[in-house]
């Protein structure tokens, strides 16, 4: 059974930093590009970063450049979104999404909010 568990949300000050953990479970965990996507209330859900294997290579939205880091432990079969610099306009909802050969898995998502 596929299983993609995220973690390590919540409420975090503007400027505050969160760490997302995201567990997969019941597939070749590193056979499979691995990203995080969020949706904001009334918004579509958008790319936030991916990271490849092999090789690691990562890609980033504008929005997330400069502050976020995506990083994968394929030994622990689980994803990482370290986010700093946090902004209001970054609160949303947080999913996991592993992709391979036009095959997809996504997690349940982890709630971020930014607010005073």
């Amino acid at each position: 059974q596929v299983q993609l568990v995220e973690s390590g949300g919540g409420l975090v000050q503007p400027g505050g930093s969160l760490r997302l953990s995201c567990a997969a479970s019941g597939f070749t965990f590193s056979n499979y590009a691995m990203s995080w996507y969020r949706q904001a209330p009334g918004k579509e859900r958008e790319l936030v970063a991916t990271i490849r294997n092999p090789g690691g290579s990562t890609k980033y939205a504008d929005s997330a450049k400069g502050r976020f880091t995506i990083s994968r432990d394929n030994a622990k079969n689980t994803v990482y979104l370290q986010m700093n610099s946090l902004k209001p306009e970054d609160t949303a909802v947080y999913y996991c999404n592993a992709e391979h050969l036009n095959t997809y898995y996504w997690g349940q998502g982890t709630q971020v909010t930014v607010s005073p």
